[in-house]
């Protein structure tokens, strides 16, 4: 496996991705891997590496800023990088258009065959992509935010995996029913598994905080890169 940092750009941003494939001698699909609100840190680059070894290019995309990390368990650290984002959607899709532009322009990448998926605050930021038009094959939001924000959107050219623990108090009953409205109402091809007994974080080993509702589920974890790599194979 071949790994490696990138760097582009958002306007005069530097940002830094993770770029993972295996040698190939013909042009693969393209992973954007969105991560969650502490960062492009190992575990997206991890997960950059896990899409590498299913046969595509992962691209660990950057929000926040070449350097710019927060930590787990610094709650109002992470926040302050998020929140920026989270209440400013028009940026949030410029920065996520940003390394989609950056993505396809890997040499090893086929650019007609992108998907893109991601974690808590990063399935935030792939679905924002899918609203916002984007020319990719499918998102997959992981224990993703799904609320819609008041910019409007436009066609959903791609199909859309959710994969969301029941007990996810980050992102309750009423918020799963408006996106499956909202996406039925867009005549989206969309999918929402929910895993019951789960909550937020589900796939993050080290979460372990019931009463901020993350805790790790390895059941969950196992049943959402199943479906992860089912979609995957689907739209490819």
């Amino acid at each position: 496996m071949i790994t490696q940092y990138l760097d582009y750009f958002d306007g005069d941003t530097v940002l830094e991705a993770y770029v993972a494939y295996e040698e190939t001698y013909v042009q693969k699909p393209l992973v954007l891997i969105a991560h969650d609100w502490s960062g492009r840190r190992e575990s997206a680059c991890n997960a950059a590496e896990r899409i590498a070894a299913m046969g595509y290019v992962g691209f660990a995309l950057d929000m926040y800023g070449k350097g710019v990390f927060g930590s787990d368990g610094d709650t109002e650290g992470n926040a302050a990088l998020m929140n920026p984002f989270a209440s400013d959607r028009a940026l949030l899709r410029q920065r996520v258009r940003a390394a989609l532009v950056a993505g396809r322009n890997v040499p090893q990448v086929d650019p007609t065959r992108v998907a893109a998926m991601g974690y808590c605050f990063g399935g935030m930021c792939v679905l924002e992509l899918a609203r916002a038009g984007a020319d990719v094959l499918g998102v997959v939001s992981i224990h993703g935010i799904l609320a819609a924000s008041e910019l409007a959107n436009e066609a959903v050219r791609a199909k859309v995996l959710c994969l969301h623990g029941h007990d996810d108090p980050m992102v309750p009953p009423d918020q799963v029913l408006e996106f499956e409205t909202e996406m039925t109402k867009a005549g989206v091809d969309w999918q929402l598994h929910a895993y019951g007994g789960t909550m937020h974080a589900f796939t993050h080993a080290g979460a372990n905080n019931p009463e901020f509702g993350t805790v790790y589920n390895q059941v969950a974890e196992k049943r959402c890169y199943q479906s992860l790599e089912n979609f995957l194979a689907e739209i490819f």
